[in-house]
């Protein structure tokens, strides 16, 4: 076969080289595809979505009318944490209120820690919860980077609007709530600074007696 050559190039040879390059380089840009996409997870749910089914389901239960009776309270009253806690990640919560200290805890004393924290923060906000007869809740946006995410929304009921946000992480493909966020007031934060408060001026033991003996007051009201 007779070579030509153009411009003093080889075709032959160009072709050949084509032949070997193209294929290299689509493989590189697959690959490059590959990892952009696998730099942004991709979850089954977006965080809004998540929090709006788990508030749909809140108010769903607190609107049912014969959820509402007398005789109806505590069964009222665990659906609500039962909805909330599939949404809520209390040893999360629990880690970040308590702060530096959490890391020096065994894993029992943790989990002791949890209960404690969990009994204090559905037992505050079920009360709430029970006697919200507002309007529903607007999604105003959300925020995301990474693992995180924000979702702002504010509830409404007559004329008031309260911000209210929630801070999520995901694991394990689920969006899960640390934090609350209530008219710029974050709900970790304010528990941190407590329990900071009481832990330096006596100690980690006495933090979790005081917590112990609100937890019996509560769960005896």
């Amino acid at each position: 076969m007779m070579t030509s050559i153009v411009n003093g190039r080889n075709v032959s040879a160009d072709a050949s080289l084509s032949r070997r390059v193209i294929p290299l380089i689509l493989k590189v840009a697959l690959v490059a595809v590959w990892l952009a996409s696998a730099a942004v997870p991709c979850y089954a749910s977006s965080p809004t979505e998540s929090m709006k089914a788990t508030v749909d389901e809140v108010l769903r239960i607190i609107r049912q009318n014969d959820l509402k009776q007398p005789n109806k309270t505590d069964e009222r009253r665990q659906l609500l944490e039962r909805a909330i806690e599939a949404r809520f990640d209390y040893q999360e919560m629990s880690r970040r209120a308590l702060g530096a200290p959490w890391n020096a805890l065994s894993d029992q004393e943790r989990q002791e820690f949890v209960s404690l924290f969990r009994t204090l923060l559905t037992n505050s906000y079920s009360d709430k919860i029970e006697t919200y007869s507002g309007e529903g809740v607007q999604y105003v946006n959300e925020r995301r980077e990474k693992e995180y995410a924000e979702v702002r929304t504010k509830v409404l009921s007559g004329k008031t609007e309260i911000p209210l946000d929630y801070r999520l992480i995901n694991k394990a493909d689920d969006w899960r709530v640390y934090d609350v966020v209530v008219d710029g007031i974050s709900l970790v934060n304010n528990y941190r600074g407590q329990f900071a408060k009481i832990i330096k001026s006596s100690s980690y033991a006495d933090l979790v007696e005081q917590l112990r003996k609100k937890s019996e007051k509560l769960k005896t009201e």
